[in-house]
């Protein structure tokens, strides 16, 4: 039996994806944000994360993308990176006035772009199906940095 592209799981998984990616990432540049940069963004200024290490891992990238992004972020004035004294490993990420705004404007566009895919789904189905994509993710490596 021949395999069917679009029949499989996996590429339906992969072009749902892709749709939900492409729309967050047209609003998001209107910020001068990336998805990653968003991420990161959220991991700091909404769950409190300050720690790289920590960071990369909420976001699912690998610390030397983690810290090309924190360099890129701070360059552009949405976080600031303090302590270390001259060790990285101790140095703590916070958001700036920038970062917290940035996340003002994007949360609109994440709510927006999540409804657009919630709505193909009835509210049972809704129910079942996160819990059904946690299963296919559970224990698998999550360094997404191609992301």
């Amino acid at each position: 039996m021949p395999y069917r592209l679009h029949t499989s799981l996996g590429y339906n998984l992969s072009l749902a994806a892709r749709l939900q990616e492409r729309r967050l990432d047209d609003a998001l540049k209107t910020l001068g944000l990336t998805r990653i940069t968003w991420c990161v963004l959220l991991a700091v200024g909404n769950e409190g994360l300050s720690k790289p290490s920590a960071i990369a891992s909420f976001v699912g990238i690998d610390r030397t993308a983690t810290s090309r992004a924190l360099r890129g972020m701070e360059a552009d004035g949405l976080i600031e990176r303090t302590g270390g004294d001259g060790d990285r490993r101790t140095r703590r990420v916070k958001l700036t006035g920038l970062g917290d705004s940035r996340i003002e404007a994007g949360t609109p566009f994440a709510i927006s772009n999540n409804e657009v895919m919630r709505s193909k789904l009835s509210e049972r189905e809704h129910k079942t199906f996160l819990p059904l994509l946690g299963k296919l993710t559970e224990g698998e490596e999550t360094d997404l940095s191609a992301f």
